[in-house]
C-alpha cells in the first residue's frame, strides 16, 4: 500500500470527517478509498463506445481569466455531442451550466473530463444514462426532415 498526502479546504475536510462518520469508516482514508473505488466502478459502467445520453453540470468562477472563452470553445469544438445547454447566474461571481450530451460514452466522458479540469471550475457532476441512438428520415406531413431518436 502507498502513502499519498492531499491538501484539501477545511470545509472540505469536514465534510470527508462527516462521512466516516456517517458511514462508520474506519479511517479517513478508507472513505477516499472507497470513493475512489465507486467513481471508478461508475466510470466504467458503460463501454467506451457505448452510446449515451449525459448531463454535464458544472459551477465555476465566471471572473477567472479567459475561462469563459475556454468552456465555450471546448462546447464549439465538440457541437456534434451537444444537444442544449442550460446557463445560470447563481450570484455576481458565480454560474452554473449544464449540458445534455449524447454520444459514444468515452467521448463524453473525455469531454467532461476536459472541461471539468479547467481551472476555475469548482464543482462538477456526469450522469451518464445508457441509450439507443437510431439516425433516420421521417416525413411527418410537412416534408422528409433527418433526426435522431434516443431510446433510453
Amino acid at each position: 500500500m502507498q502513502r499519498v498526502t492531499i491538501t484539501i479546504d477545511d470545509d472540505l475536510l469536514a465534510t470527508v470527517d462527516a462521512l466516516v462518520a456517517a458511514k462508520g469508516y474506519a479511517s479517513r482514508s478508507e472513505a477516499v478509498r472507497d470513493l475512489l473505488r465507486a467513481e471508478t466502478d461508475r466510470s466504467a459502467a458503460l463501454a467506451e463506445a457505448a452510446p449515451c445520453v449525459a448531463t454535464l453540470s458544472y459551477v465555476y468562477d465566471h471572473a477567472t481569466r479567459d475561462l469563459a472563452r475556454r468552456l465555450t470553445g471546448a462546447h464549439h469544438a465538440h457541437h456534434d455531442l451537444s444537444i442544449a445547454s442550460l446557463h445560470v447566474h447563481l450570484d455576481h461571481d458565480t454560474c452554473l451550466e449544464v449540458a445534455v450530451l449524447r454520444g459514444a460514452a468515452g467521448m463524453v466522458r473525455r469531454f467532461a473530463d476536459a472541461v471539468t479540469a479547467e481551472r476555475g471550475v469548482r464543482r462538477h457532476a456526469l450522469h451518464l444514462v445508457p441509450a439507443r441512438i437510431e439516425e433516420g428520415q421521417h416525413d411527418h406531413g410537412g416534408g422528409a426532415h433527418r433526426h435522431g431518436h434516443i431510446h433510453a
